[in-house]
């Protein structure tokens, strides 16, 4: 009796004090550092949006994460999570005495580590300060952990941490995470049900996705549910309604980036503003893009690359050439408001999978053509008019190169010469040796200083940038075209609106613009580039319901085809080419591919929003002249022919 009483009084000492001096022990050998706990600032993802607030894209380095302050959590939420995970949160210092004692006894029955006591502090000590490993020492010190966090933290603080940190499946951290991936809402707008699933996952994230495994984790949900209501947190028809719920789930990728190239041109710019951290800093990016516009674009330009690819099947070549001609062919389209600059949509290939590369903003081709527009709005703006008189006669010129005496006999796309035509026709049919002629008389000289204006570098200084010999981008060329859809004053493209961080701007677009023209000289290009889409070389970009301007460009052995061009309030521009800078098929003009891509987003914009502006404003001081039938436009600087001289010409002020 005296030993069996000793042994039960030694059992006893050692139960009560051994705990103790493990502690200790670990106490003293161990540092236990909770300041990543402390000062908590787990990687978050950036969000991307568009100019009406719809999401864009998510970009994040390793972890998906959307943060959720405490008062962000429903109270609803927080139950549910108490009542399945520890309902005693509230009560214990950070560990569950009792549940420690239940599962120490299952673990020596086993004979291992079986069964698991954490509280939502441990949990939260495991995930952020420990590894996973079942080891005593292990346990120890999570324990440890906890108290320290407990004393640290206030629970509304642990819990907020618990709700962030924790992986909820299908690459999701963080319940906001989760609520929006699986959900598509926001954490307020979510049902018992709903909330039910979420906190059900942490326990086992893999089997409980509603994605892959639903009805599994509809009836964990359904514990959880039950587990409220045995406890009293909700009433019997919350419970039975809840019960009976199936909420829809999404299937989402992680990225859901519906606008691959704007992204990768918003992450350049944000990285030339400073921001180092945009992969887990949590910014908030609001583009200037249109959702809307931008699938126009995209689709518009596919199917412009389509009808080409089925051309090209029907000319007589060889299967494998084919083929390859095939993977050369690309394109890239991009918008702009006239006004703002604002850049509505941003299309930089034909299929950003096959190939990211940025042709849009990164890809720098002659224009060919499309560039004749700022050597006649020159002209215009020294006094020419409409009806100056060009010479469209073939001429040869000689210069030297590099000790070399080049010989130089351009010639018109069709072949042909015309003589004496007004300036207007010239542009409308784009005249090569009209163009030329033109710079001559002006003075090249003259004609680069004027082109400077525009803020254009590196201009050839010879006759051949009469034909568009300058590189360019088609965001450059958008930019020096606003110069006439903005009625002369050109202005700086923008792709990003404002930058919020922590709700915090941190950064807002400043916009930016110079005066190149006046608006009646500005004007009068556009009443010539409205002639071209009406009648001349850029009819396939005439969009019924909508005046449009603009001016095609085909360079030498249509290596690159371009439209360039504008309705009263937006500014667009296409261009097709071959990667490596081979020619296309001579069918394949600016015209012929590129103006059915700027036809087919025009008649998409109209539909979206059929109150935009349809028609040119006509500036003060526009003078409309009545010629032979034909109505021509003047300003004080470009003249109208003397009223003796032209027998048929009717003057008449507009205003």
């Amino acid at each position: 009796m005296k030993f069996i009483k000793k042994l039960f009084f030694t059992t006893l000492f050692i139960g009560l004090v051994a705990p103790f001096l493990i502690l200790g022990y670990f106490l003293s050998e161990f540092n236990y550092d909770i300041s990543s706990l402390i000062e908590y600032n787990p990687p978050v993802t950036t969000r991307f949006y568009d100019k009406n607030g719809e999401k864009i894209a998510n970009i994040f380095d390793k972890e998906h994460r959307y943060y959720a302050t405490f008062d962000e959590i429903p109270p609803r939420a927080v139950e549910a999570l108490l009542a399945i995970e520890d309902t005693t949160f509230f009560e214990h210092p950070g560990i569950n005495v009792d549940a420690i004692f239940r599962a120490i006894i299952k673990d020596i029955q086993a004979g291992k580590l079986v069964e698991g006591a954490s509280t939502i502090t441990q949990q939260l000590v495991k995930n952020r300060l420990l590894s996973r490993e079942k080891k005593i020492s292990r346990k120890v010190k999570e324990v440890i952990y906890s108290l320290r966090v407990e004393v640290a933290l206030t629970k509304e603080e642990i819990l907020e941490r618990y709700l962030n940190e924790i992986y909820f499946g299908h690459g999701y951290y963080g319940i906001k995470t989760a609520a929006d991936g699986y959900f598509h809402k926001k954490l307020s707008e979510l049902t018992l049900k709903e909330m039910a699933i979420l906190v059900g996952l942490p326990k086992a994230p893999s089997t409980y996705t509603p994605t892959k495994n639903y009805e599994i984790s509809m009836g964990r949900a359904n514990r959880v549910v039950s587990r409220m209501y045995a406890l009293g947190w909700i009433d019997e028809d919350t419970h039975n309604r809840a019960l009976l719920e199936k909420p829809i789930v999404f299937d989402d990728t992680l990225t859901q980036n519906s606008a691959p190239f704007v992204v990768d041109e918003v992450l350049r710019r944000a990285q030339e503003l400073g921001i180092d951290d945009i992969k887990t800093g949590g910014y908030e990016i609001y583009t200037t893009i249109d959702m809307r516009l931008q699938e126009a674009a995209g689709d518009s330009l596919k199917k412009a690359y389509d009808m080409s690819i089925e051309r090209m099947k029907s000319y007589k070549i060889d299967a494998q050439t084919l083929e390859e001609k095939i993977k050369l062919l690309n394109g890239a389209f991009v918008s702009l408001d006239s006004k703002t600059g604002d850049i509505l949509a941003l299309v930089g290939s034909v299929d950003y999978q096959k190939n990211s590369y940025n042709r849009a903003t990164q890809g720098r081709r002659q224009p060919g053509s499309a560039f004749k527009p700022f050597i006649y709005q020159v002209a215009i703006d020294l006094g020419y008019s409409g009806v100056t008189e060009l010479v469209d006669i073939a001429k040869t010129y000689t210069y030297e190169r590099d000790g070399e005496v080049i010989t130089w006999q351009p010639k018109n796309y069709e072949e042909d010469y015309q003589g004496v035509l007004t300036l207007r026709e010239a542009l409308v049919h784009s005249r090569n040796l009209a163009t030329i002629n033109l710079v001559s008389d002006i003075g090249l000289g003259q004609v680069v200083k004027e082109l400077k204006k525009f803020g254009m570098s590196n201009i050839p200084e010879n006759l051949s940038l009469s034909l568009g010999t300058i590189s360019l981008s088609p965001l450059e060329l958008a930019k020096f075209y606003t110069s006439f859809s903005n009625e002369g004053v050109q202005v700086e493209p923008n792709l990003i609106r404002y930058i919020d961080k922590k709700e915090k701007r941190v950064y807002e677009k400043q916009e930016s613009s110079k005066f190149i023209t006046k608006k009646t000289q500005a004007y009068i290009m556009t009443s010539i580039l409205k002639d071209v889409v009406e009648r001349g070389t850029g009819k396939q970009a005439r969009v019924d319901g909508i005046e449009i301007a603009g001016k095609t460009g085909t360079t030498n052995s249509n290596v690159d085809a371009w439209f360039a061009g504008y309705s009263p309030t937006v500014q667009s521009v296409v261009w097709f080419g071959n990667d490596d800078n081979t020619p296309m098929y001579r069918m394949e003009t600016g015209g012929r591919i590129a103006g059915p891509a700027f036809a087919m987003y025009y008649k998409r914009l109209i539909e979206l929003y059929p109150q935009i502006q349809r028609k040119f404003d006509v500036p003060d001081g526009i003078i409309a002249v009545d010629i032979n039938g034909k109505k021509e436009y003047f300003s004080e600087i470009s003249k109208p022919p003397r009223a003796e001289s032209k027998a048929n010409a009717e003057e008449k002020l507009l205003f």
